[in-house]
């Protein structure tokens, strides 16, 4: 060959890339039209394959001519990248999100939500049926509650029925006797009471006079304090006065806890709070009121400031429980106010009260710095 005719031709790659299979070497070069997105997948596939056989034969890889590299800078997805720099990256970046996921799963219980559901305990009564059932069993337990917070947190507290007496007037409404309250108030407290979504029975007194009434008026009432405040049952104060009319009641769906003993709202007409059961003519009545409460169809009935020797025989007689509240350890279960064992009150708790915490002492100290803190200019900070 002349000269010449070696100047003519074309240029080619060196000898070094001549072991290695063309179609491997060639591949780039063939992809001059764009691709169809299967073809990209393909492609991209194919790429990532060859990529490991490329690397190990780099130092045999044939230069690339002008019109190769060309073709490779306008395709980018040709472009083989290693492998090596992104896979560590994602190692050492997994145990560090596993320790904050599982730092975060941790933490997510104590979270508390924005709104708490009411707790029940697998032993808390839930209806009367419950409440009759654990005579002979366990002491029942209750408390009196008059808003939705209280009632939130003595449902909370595992009880067995919450009361909303009358004692509310004395409590919370500043009355010195429960006279004063009336179907409206009940009604309102009751109800308020209900919006805790208590888990436990929950009972409304009947107020005063209420139950003096016509049977139609009793019913009346009983009816809105389970219609309009949404409680259970209703309690209403009297023995064999008002079985009768507590046997209608019963008997039209209405479940009834019976009072004996100290009636409260007889207080102007007993002239006071005294215990009841002393002498013997008093035990009978109050055996005669009991058992007419039983055949009358009470689920239950509360003995308020009855002689303990008393309570403790009429719990032997009677089928419903009897739930004492100042009339000894021998009774059935045990009611108290709840803002007197809490030491929230501005008169004196009864004797029989045993005060679990003192939140006046509490509360007034916290008011008491807060008003400092303003005047000082320490609140807000």
């Amino acid at each position: 060959m002349s000269d010449e005719e070696k100047e003519s031709s074309p240029s080619k790659p060196s000898d070094s890339g001549e072991g290695k299979p063309k179609s491997k070497r060639r591949a780039p070069v063939r992809r001059k039209k764009p691709a169809s997105p299967n073809a990209k997948k393909a492609e991209e596939v194919t790429s990532e394959k060859v990529a490991p056989e490329v690397a190990s034969v780099a130092d045999q890889k044939p230069e690339k001519s002008e019109s190769e590299q060309k073709i490779d800078e306008s395709h980018p997805k040709l472009q083989t990248k290693p492998k090596s720099s992104a896979k560590p990256k994602e190692k050492e970046g997994k145990p560090e999100d596993r320790r904050h996921s599982s730092a975060r799963s941790q933490r997510q219980p104590n979270r508390k939500p924005q709104e708490h559901a009411a707790k029940y305990h697998e032993d808390q009564a839930r209806n009367v049926r419950d409440i009759a059932n654990l005579k002979g069993k366990r002491p029942i337990v209750a408390l009196t509650a008059y808003d939705s917070v209280m009632g939130r947190l003595v449902n909370d507290a595992g009880v067995d029925f919450i009361l909303v007496g009358d004692s509310v007037g004395t409590t919370l409404l500043g009355h010195l006797t429960t006279i004063p309250v009336d179907m409206t108030d009940m009604v309102r407290h009751t109800a308020a009471v209900r919006r805790a979504q208590p888990k436990c029975l929950l009972v409304a007194d009947l107020p005063f006079g209420e139950a003096s009434f016509s049977f139609d008026r009793l019913l009346e009432s009983a009816r809105r304090l389970m219609q309009e405040g949404g409680a259970d049952a209703v309690k209403i104060e009297g023995g064999r006065d008002v079985a009768d009319d507590i046997e209608k009641l019963v008997a039209t769906g209405v479940p009834v806890l019976g009072h004996i003993g100290l009636l409260p709202q007889t207080v102007k007409a007993i002239g006071g709070y005294r215990k009841f059961g002393i002498d013997r003519h008093e035990a009978e009545d109050l055996f005669t009121d009991a058992i007419a409460l039983e055949e009358a169809g009470c689920f239950a009935v509360v003995a308020e400031m009855i002689e303990e020797a008393v309570a403790r025989e009429l719990t032997k007689q009677i089928l419903p429980p009897l739930i004492g509240i100042g009339s000894g350890a021998g009774c059935d279960g045990q009611i108290l106010v709840s803002t007197d064992i809490l030491g929230y009150n501005t008169r004196k708790a009864p004797s029989f009260v045993k005060s679990y915490a003192n939140l006046n002492q509490v509360i007034s100290r916290a008011l008491s710095q807060y008003v400092e803190e303003v005047r000082g200019g320490k609140f807000p900070c």
